[in-house]
C-alpha cells in the first residue's frame, strides 16, 4: 500500500476546503456531455472492508477485492480516489472495447467515476465498486460528477494506444505526461529547520548533482540539484557572519551551472558566473541583512535552472538571534513543469505566457506532507520559515484552523501582543520572496497547510500539520 493510501485521513480535512459535499441533488457537469441511454453499470459497493495495519502501526481500511470481470471484457483498470484526486488519472489501453473499471475510494467522502455516456461507478468511503465501460477508438474521459470535485482535479482519461484523437472532449487538469506505475517511491523531505551554524565564518562545500528524482507519485524527472536535494540544503547564519561556499560542478555532470545568493551584495559577473563540469568556484559574501533569502542556479536560462530544481533557502537571523520557540519548520514552495519521464523539466511549459505547472509543491514533492503529516506539539509555539522559489507563480500560504500572530515578511513585522490584537490569515509571496510566520495550535487535531490559490492545492500544494495525536475529541 502506498503512502498516499495510508494517509487519506490526513487529506480529508484539506479536501473540505476545495470540494463540495457529496450526495444530495443529481450530479452537475461543468461541461455537459451528450448523454446516450444509460447502460446498466455495476455500482453496488463491495463487501465490507477488512482491517489491517500500516507499517507505522496505524489502522487502515482495505476494500475487499471485486469479483472477476465477466466474459467479453478486454481488461481491468483500477482507480484510487482520495478527496482531491484520482490515482492514476490517465490510462492507455491497447485497443478499443469493453473494460472493467474498479473504483477504490480511499477518501472521506463518497466519490464516483462518471463517463460521458452516462456510466457512473460510485463508492462510499473505504469501499470499492466496479462497472463495465466501453472505450471507443478515440479514447474517453472521466471525472467525479459530484459538484466541485472535477474542478478540484478529480478528472482523468483512458487513451487507446496509437490514437491521436484526444480524450473524449472533456478538459482535464491531469499532467500530460503519463504516470509510470513502476516509478521509485519518492523520498520524503524532513521539514525541520536546521540550527544556526556555529561561529561567525562558515565554509560550506556544495556539489551540484544531476540525478533522477521522483517528484510526485509515478513521476520521475532528471533534476539538477544543489547537494543532491530539491530544494537544496537550508543554510542558517546571523547578520555579520561571513559565508564562503565552494561550488563544485563534478566532471560527471553534463552542463555548466552557477549559484546566486539573493541575500548577498556582490557583483553578478564575479561570484555568480557559470562553471563547467570539472570546475569549482568560491562564492564569498557577508550576511549584512536579516531575512529568509533564496539561492538558485543562475546559468542561462535561469528559468530552466530553477524549474529543474536548482533553488534553496538561506535564513539570516538578526545579530541577537531570533526568540526561542518550541519547534521550527521550513517550507519552500515551487513548481514542476513535467518533461517526459526520466528527462529534465520542460522549459517550453515553464516559459509559457500563462504558465500552468503540472505540480505545485512544498519542499520538492507533490502531496508529501499529506502522505506524511508534520508532527507538532499541541499548545507549543511553532515557527515556519517560508520561501516561494517559483519560478513563475505567487503563493498565498495558509494553515487552516490557525492564525499567524507573528509575521516577518521582507523586513516588515507583525508582532505578537500588538495593541489592536491584529493577526494574519495568509502570507502572500511573489516568486523569490521569503517570510517567517509563527503560530500556536490550541488543540489536538489536523491542520491543513495549503496555498490558498486553490488551483495549486489540486496540483500538490497540500499538506497536513498534526497537533498531538490528531484527534480533537479525546
Amino acid at each position: 500500500m502506498s503512502r498516499r493510501e495510508k494517509t487519506a485521513t490526513g487529506l480529508l480535512l484539506a479536501a473540505a476546503l476545495v470540494v463540495a459535499g457529496c450526495g444530495g441533488p443529481s450530479p452537475t457537469w461543468t461541461y455537459a456531455p451528450s448523454l446516450a441511454p444509460t447502460p446498466a453499470a455495476t455500482t453496488g459497493a463491495s463487501p465490507a472492508p477488512t482491517s489491517s495495519a500500516s507499517p507505522d502501526g496505524s489502522p487502515v481500511s482495505t476494500p475487499a477485492p471485486s469479483p472477476s470481470p465477466p466474459g467479453g471484457v478486454l481488461g481491468s483498470l483500477e482507480i484510487s480516489a482520495t478527496d482531491t484526486a484520482f490515482q492514476p488519472s490517465t490510462f492507455t489501453v491497447d485497443q478499443p472495447g469493453r473494460y472493467q473499471v474498479r473504483l477504490v475510494n480511499r477518501g472521506s467522502l463518497t466519490h464516483d467515476v462518471t463517463f460521458p455516456d452516462g456510466t457512473r461507478i460510485s463508492a462510499e468511503p473505504s469501499r470499492s465498486a466496479s462497472g463495465i465501460v466501453d472505450v471507443p477508438a478515440g479514447g474517453v474521459s472521466f471525472q467525479c460528477s459530484v459538484p466541485g470535485h472535477a474542478e478540484a482535479g478529480m478528472t482523468g482519461s483512458i487513451a487507446v494506444r496509437g490514437s491521436s484523437s484526444g480524450n473524449g472532449g472533456e478538459p482535464s487538469a491531469a499532467p500530460d505526461v503519463p504516470a509510470d506505475p513502476n516509478a521509485p517511491a519518492y523520498v520524503p523531505r524532513d521539514p525541520r529547520a536546521p540550527a544556526v551554524l556555529p561561529g561567525t565564518t562558515h565554509d560550506i562545500d556544495l556539489a551540484i548533482e544531476e540525478k533522477p528524482m521522483t517528484v510526485a507519485d509515478g513521476y520521475v524527472q532528471a533534476v539538477w540539484t544543489f547537494g543532491g536535494q530539491v530544494p537544496g540544503p537550508v543554510m542558517r547564519v546571523r547578520v555579520g557572519d561571513t559565508v564562503r561556499v565552494t561550488l563544485r560542478n563534478p566532471a560527471t555532470n553534463k552542463l555548466p551551472h552557477s549559484i546566486v545568493f539573493q541575500g548577498s551584495t556582490v557583483a553578478w559577473n564575479d561570484e555568480m558566473v557559470s562553471i563547467n563540469p570539472g570546475e569549482e568556484k568560491i562564492y564569498g559574501w557577508k550576511a549584512r541583512y536579516a531575512g529568509v533569502w533564496m539561492y538558485y542556479g543562475g546559468s542561462a536560462p535561469a528559468l530552466q535552472q530553477i524549474a529543474n530544481g536548482m533553488y534553496g533557502m538561506v535564513i539570516v537571523e538578526p545579530k541577537g538571534g531570533l526568540s526561542k520557540v518550541d519547534q521550527e519548520l521550513f517550507l519552500v514552495q515551487s513548481e514542476w513543469y513535467l518533461g517526459p519521464q526520466g528527462e529534465p523539466a520542460s522549459l517550453a511549459k515553464a516559459a509559457a505566457g500563462a504558465p500552468s505547472p503540472d505540480f505545485v509543491v512544498f519542499n520538492g514533492v507533490a502531496d508529501q506532507y499529506g502522505d506524511n503529516p508534520i508532527q507538532v506539539a499541541t499548545g507549543k509555539r511553532v515557527r515556519i520559515f517560508l520561501l516561494n522559489a517559483g519560478p513563475n507563480l505567487g503563493s498565498s500560504f495558509h494553515v487552516t484552523g490557525a492564525v499567524f500572530d507573528r509575521v516577518v515578511k521582507e523586513g516588515i513585522e507583525l508582532r505578537p501582543g500588538n495593541a489592536g490584537s491584529w493577526g494574519s490569515q495568509a502570507v502572500d509571496l511573489s516568486p523569490g520572496q521569503g517570510a517567517i510566520v509563527e503560530l500556536t495550535l490550541a488543540e489536538d487535531g489536523l491542520y491543513p497547510i495549503i496555498d490558498h490559490a486553490f488551483t495549486h492545492v489540486g496540483r500538490g500544494a497540500l499538506g497536513v500539520i498534526q497537533a498531538g495525536d490528531g484527534d480533537p475529541k479525546n
